[in-house]
């Protein structure tokens, strides 16, 4: 099931609170385990972290303060704060957009630690690793360029590994900290001490520990490759973690900032903020409703796609609702400000899915018990191996020897290469077949999922309004005629629907000269049409009245029209009815076969759309889609998410809009299309970048085949410590072949990871036939 945030528990009383703070200092899973273990050892309080966003949400009781909470949080190692409040901006102040450093001083910061130990470590890998370019005193030249690797290159491993041990944890840094420090160590020791730093030395590559020769062997680039792989590893992961914050940006970037309220002087824009229940406020043509109301005076169309699904605008006037974020379309509108702030249908879309996004996926799990376990365990078998062998009499250099084999061989590369390398693959290839996939999350959670939820508007159809069909009356003026004369007049309107025919008319009309002739008397009806003077005649463009008063075929027109969902205009010319032109957002080419290629695959297609019913009906008889949830707002898409999840389904959802945000992120695989809103990207876990939808498709087959690798790796590399170690705590294993047996862990799991770079879509076995799609072009019929 999709990670939810964790429930209050049984004996929450009246007076308990939820807090969210900020936490800093964490790096991993572990140390989200951490945090809620502290947290959840204080009586009646229960926490749910999440490592993208850094916060912690707590449910506590009014006795648990505060200072409590962060006093708690700072007793595990780490930092907390409330979070700061959004400065209020000046009335006459404008935003100043960041630079491109803004806030990402630490991410420079460990690019620049990760160039420099890659630089510093590859000269030292090849030459202790190839014994036939070891020239002389080539083992000083490794240790001047090892000593900055070991020191600053794995500073943060070991200033959190410190950490760690001060607060009784131990974690992969810690690993990763005493695996370079003995390495390094015994080297320097080798160095000056134990003869290997004579001139001349050579250090022979063998499969089986050496003894007896007198001379303490070099491990430099164990001291060297453990944190040059597992920086790697981490910065590939924390690039795919950066992201899933976007979509909450994405919504806040949404709403408007300042408003323009009108005053006796005329008008002033003052921020959003300061705007109260009540208050009135103006919305130019443009301009983005700044929260939800209700209109006082004016007409327009407002575009509610973002907000609502809904694919045509909705015509308003006096008394009529405002949603917060919608477009204004048309003319200018007065509103009267019934919600602000957190009240808003946009701030409820934005808890929707910062709540969704909260909670810990089985991945994090298994890094918490990994962690729990593994290092512990690691540690205790090297402690044991050192005494035993010193206890049994053995050499000292010996028993070392085999202390610092068990820290080498089992440190973690492999495990934080296993995801990370495939991801890295899997993303590459997918870029290049238009699939974007945000991190291993999204490929775990698919493994079971059964059922696809799939938006209308702009993922199923093309997102713009559009001429699906003219039909002209028989033995009138003929249908490019009056396409002409409408879009003559049409020329003077900003409605969506004006657009949609002018536009059509530029593509269709030979001359795009005649298109320019000038309208007289031009009117514009608010909710009705337009109407004036083209080319000598009198031409009105309006929704359609009494259908018996038109002369055939215009009427079936009419309910052909309806029947799909469409939106029926009626051209009139010198008062006769001339046509009827169907405008309405068109079904893509493809949509037929992508969701036939879906069941394919097993999954079963739900429709669910903030359009009409008559829409969502239309659409879903096309695709063959039995199941379909008409006019869904954002909340009915999530409870339908978490219905479906309820029933024991796994849920995917594609969507492109704001209104899909919520449900994306709640789902167990989000998908947005790459011409959706930021918000839409933001809450989901692959994006199709490509305008194709048999990129669904492919990229279900690519999450599976990479989660496949993903398993395969991790089954090896857990494997691996499983055959090494023992071998290394028996003595079979030094540490010189405990590296090279780590090295060649890490390229097996990386060589595995890079065959996804090879990955083709496979099709369908038999070409999906569509019975009865929609047209694909214009329908032109003259009778």
């Amino acid at each position: 099931m999709t990670p939810q945030p964790r429930p209050a528990p049984a004996r929450q009383q009246a007076d308990e609170r939820t807090t969210t703070l900020t936490v800093g200092g964490m790096t991993c899973a572990a140390c989200v385990g951490r945090v809620e273990k502290k947290l959840g050892r204080l009586d009646g309080v229960a926490a749910s972290v999440n490592l993208a966003t850094g916060r912690a949400t707590v449910s506590h009781p009014a006795a648990v303060s505060v200072t409590d909470l962060i006093a708690t949080v700072e007793a595990a190692g780490f930092t907390a704060e409330l979070p700061e409040p959004d400065p209020e901006p000046e009335a006459d102040a404008r935003p100043v957009p960041a630079g491109p450093d803004d806030g990402d001083d630490a991410a420079r910061a460990e690019r620049h630690r990760l160039l420099v130990t890659a630089l510093l470590s590859l000269p030292v890998l090849v030459l202790s690793m190839v014994p036939g370019w070891q020239f002389r005193n080539w083992q000083w030249l490794c240790f001047v360029l090892a000593a900055p690797v070991a020191l600053w290159g794995a500073a943060p491993f070991h200033a959190r590994a410190l950490r760690g041990l001060r607060h009784g944890a131990a974690t992969m840094d810690t690993l990763v900290s005493l695996g370079v420090a003995a390495s390094f160590s015994w080297s320097a020791y080798a160095l000056f001490l134990g003869g290997a730093g004579m001139p001349g030395m050579t250090m022979p590559f063998s499969l089986l520990p050496t003894a007896g020769d007198g001379v303490a062997h070099l491990y430099l680039e164990a001291a060297v490759g453990v944190p040059l792989f597992v920086l790697a590893g981490r910065r590939m992961e924390a690039r795919a973690r950066r992201g899933t914050g976007a979509a909450l940006r994405a919504l806040a970037e949404l709403a408007a900032k300042d408003v323009a309220v009108p005053t006796a002087d005329g008008e002033k824009r003052i921020p959003v903020s300061r705007l109260r229940v009540g208050e009135r406020f103006l919305v130019r043509p443009g301009e983005r409703v700044a929260t939800d109301g209700t209109v006082v005076e004016g007409s327009s169309a407002l575009d509610l796609s973002l907000i609502t699904g809904e694919s045509r605008p909705v015509e308003v006037g006096p008394g009529a609702a405002a949603v917060g974020g919608a477009v204004n379309s048309g003319g200018l509108l007065e509103v009267r400000a019934g919600a602000v702030g957190a009240d808003t249908q946009l701030a409820r879309i934005t808890r929707l899915v910062e709540d969704a996004q909260t909670g810990k996926t089985k991945v994090q799990r298994l890094a918490d018990a990994v962690a729990a376990v593994f290092v512990p365990a690691v540690l205790t078998v090297s402690v044991t191996v050192l005494g035993f062998w010193l206890g049994a009499g053995a050499d000292p250099q010996a028993a070392v020897t085999a202390a610092v084999a068990v820290l080498v061989v089992a440190c973690p590369c492999a495990l934080g290469l296993a995801t990370p390398t495939a991801l890295l693959a899997a993303t590459g290839r997918g870029a290049q077949l238009g699939i974007l996939v945000r991190g291993p999350e999204a490929l775990e959670r698919l493994r079971h999922v059964d059922t696809i939820v799939l938006d209308k508007t702009g993922t199923l159809t093309t997102g713009q309004m559009g001429v699906t069909a003219l039909t002209a009356r028989s033995g009138g003026l003929g249908a490019t005629a009056v396409l002409r004369l409408a879009a003559l007049v049409e020329q003077g309107s900003e409605h969506p629907l004006a657009r949609a025919i002018t536009a059509h008319a530029r593509e269709r009309h030979p001359d795009p000269q005649q298109l320019r002739l000038p309208v007289k008397d031009f009117t514009a009806t608010p909710g009705h049409g337009v109407e004036g003077t083209a080319d000598g005649h009198r031409v009105a463009v309006t929704r359609p009245g009494d259908l018996d008063g038109l002369p055939a075929p215009l009427p079936e027109a009419v309910r052909s029209a309806e029947a799909d969902g469409h939106t029926a205009v009626l051209v009139t010319v010198d008062g006769t009815p001339e046509a009827v032109f169907a405008v309405g957002d068109a079904l893509r080419p493809d949509s037929y076969r992508a969701v036939d290629h879906l069941r394919r695959l097993g999954l079963r297609p739900v429709l669910a759309t903030g359009d009409r019913a008559a829409t969502a009906r239309a659409v879903a008889g096309h695709l063959a889609v039995t199941e379909v949830h008409a006019e869904a707002r954002p909340e009915d898409k999530a409870d339908l998410v978490r219905t479906l999840q309820e029933q024991g389904r796994r849920v995917a959802v594609v969507g492109d809009g704001v209104n899909d945000a919520a449900a994306l992120a709640l789902a167990d695989l989000g998908i947005a299309m790459g011409s959706g809103t930021d918000a839409a990207i933001g809450a989901a876990d692959v994006t199709l970048v490509r305008e194709d939808l048999q990129a669904i498709a492919d990229a279900v087959r690519l999450a599976r085949r990479t989660l496949g690798t993903i398993r395969t790796n991790l089954g090896w590399a857990f494997g691996y410590n499983l055959i090494t170690v023992p071998l290394a705590a028996v003595g079979l294993l030094n540490p010189m072949l405990a590296a090279a047996a780590m090295s060649a862990s890490s390229l097996l799991v990386v060589g595995n990871s890079l065959r996804l770079r090879a990955w083709r879509p496979r099709g369908a076995t038999t070409a999906a036939r569509r019975p009865h799609g929609p047209r694909a072009q214009t329908r032109w019929e003259t009778t």
